[in-house]
């Protein structure tokens, strides 16, 4: 931990998001920073302009190993892989690793809340966010919620605007936490599902990763696990602080936790059950939802915010932009924008939300998943598959096979999703739901899954 940045050398990998809000961070706190990114300067004309009043060195085109030579910290942003020659150097020579996330830990005056998880993490924290809002609303004025991570701004850029009695609700990807040695004071891992497998290689490396969101608590913090995913529960052993669960149904009397009764979500604490809110409140789809909003409940709780928050946020709170957004209905379907879908559990978790027949759109750039129980689903489930991107011709080869007058009942290959798009309104019947749930990352097509999910809004709407 470094408290006095001044004449630190720092390098700074990657000119995105996070690594240019932690640019303006550093300087303005006396580092000298180097900024170095494998992309050329007339790629990064407009981000070289728009940092020219930054006192910082520029190393484009590659990473060439003299940086290293004088460097007292390299930070890393989200997309660097550790495997790289750099990074590796880096670490023979013994020069620390950090990243946007550990600095803003690092220098948080306020309780910190993060959510990690294969899937459904952005839901939770943006509905524990309105959470935070809300309470701070009901209590002395002049609190705040901050709410980002891997999602919205980096909150690296706004620490010093923060306060003691604040509230920090980040959302933390595997990528923040693979190198983080802080961990937040409530700390929740949703779920471990095959995810990344193309960046961290194995399921026991990418499992490590989530892992530090726990590894760095002090008794006196709170972890949240779900009982009824393996990959979390699993992670038990490591807990060292209290701990609330979330689940389906009612936990053992050894564990405090939120659960399901009787159509009303209820928490478990201190032998006690409290109820806390009826189901119908959750206006989002599917059981995956139901598990975010318990996960939600159960994160409120360890960070003692009151049940009224709790009750207003639930009952106003309509879903995140991209995650089963519903977009129009043409041709008497409803048609829907799951763009965040970029795993093929995730694809499962949105088929399952819909008892409509479905014309699934799926595709995208592969991350070294497996398919195949997608496909066993997509064969009970989807009547429609439009297959589109770079991952086509992994997913027909883990599709096999389709028998006549079976699931689904056609199947269209394309290269891009306008194609995918044009050929849906070809194909979808009155009662459909058309579904674009990809399965995939966007980096075949788009820079992420916003500009996405973004133009399939566009191309959806423009359907006459």
């Amino acid at each position: 931990m470094i408290n006095n940045w001044s004449g630190k050398k720092v390098i700074i990998m990657g000119a995105a998001r996070q690594g240019l809000a932690l640019t303006r961070y550093l300087v303005s706190k006396g580092a000298e920073v180097t900024l170095t990114d494998s992309r050329s300067n007339e790629q990064l004309a407009s981000v070289i302009e728009n940092l020219k009043d930054l006192k910082i060195k520029w190393a484009l085109g590659g990473h060439p190993f003299d940086l290293l030579e004088e460097a007292d910290l390299v930070c890393l942003s989200g997309g660097v892989p550790l495997t790289i020659p750099f990074v590796l150097e880096a670490r023979n020579q013994k020069i620390p690793l950090s990243n946007d996330s550990q600095i803003f830990l690092e220098a948080c005056p306020c309780r910190t809340i993060g959510i990690t998880g294969s899937a459904g993490k952005t839901t939770t924290t943006a509905l524990v966010g309105e959470m935070a809002k809300a309470h701070h609303l009901f209590k002395e004025r002049g609190r705040k919620a901050w709410v980002g991570g891997n999602i919205g701004n980096p909150l690296i850029e706004h620490v010093d605007q923060m306060h003691e009695d604040d509230l920090v609700v980040l959302e933390l990807s595997s990528f923040q936490l693979e190198i983080m040695t802080s961990s937040p004071n409530v700390a929740a891992v949703l779920n471990i599902s095959p995810n990344h497998l193309d960046r961290h290689g194995t399921m026991e490396i990418y499992r490590n990763a989530k892992m530090q969101i726990l590894a760095h608590q002090k008794k006196d913090d709170i972890a949240i696990l779900n009982r009824d995913d393996k990959g979390s529960w699993d992670l038990l052993g490591d807990v060292k602080s209290d701990l609330i669960t979330f689940g389906i149904k009612q936990p053992s009397p050894h564990f405090n936790g939120t659960f399901i009764r009787n159509d009303h979500i209820y928490l478990q604490i201190m032998g006690d059950q409290v109820k806390l809110l009826p189901t119908e409140w959750i206006q989002l789809r599917g059981e995956h939802n139901l598990y975010n909003f318990l996960a939600a409940c159960a994160i409120a709780a360890g960070a003692s915010i009151a049940l009224p928050a709790i009750q207003s946020a639930v009952e106003t709170f309509a879903g995140v932009p991209h995650r089963l957004q519903f977009v129009r209905t043409y041709k008497d379907a409803n048609w829907y924008n799951d763009s965040i879908a970029t795993a093929p559990e995730r694809s499962m978790a949105a088929i399952q939300s819909f008892e409509e027949p479905i014309v699934l759109l799926l595709g995208g750039k592969d991350k070294n998943l497996p398919w195949e129980k997608l496909m066993e689903l997509v064969r009970e489930r989807v009547d429609h598959l439009i297959v589109f991107g770079e991952a086509k011709e992994i997913i027909k080869n883990a599709l096999g096979n389709v028998k006549a007058g079976t699931r689904p009942y056609s199947v269209n290959y394309y290269d891009g999703l306008r194609e995918a798009v044009l050929s849906a309104a070809t194909i979808v019947s009155p009662g459909d739901v058309v579904l674009l749930s990809p399965g995939g990352t966007s980096f075949d097509e788009f820079k992420d899954f916003e500009e996405r999910g973004e133009k399939y809004q566009t191309w959806v709407n423009e359907l006459l």
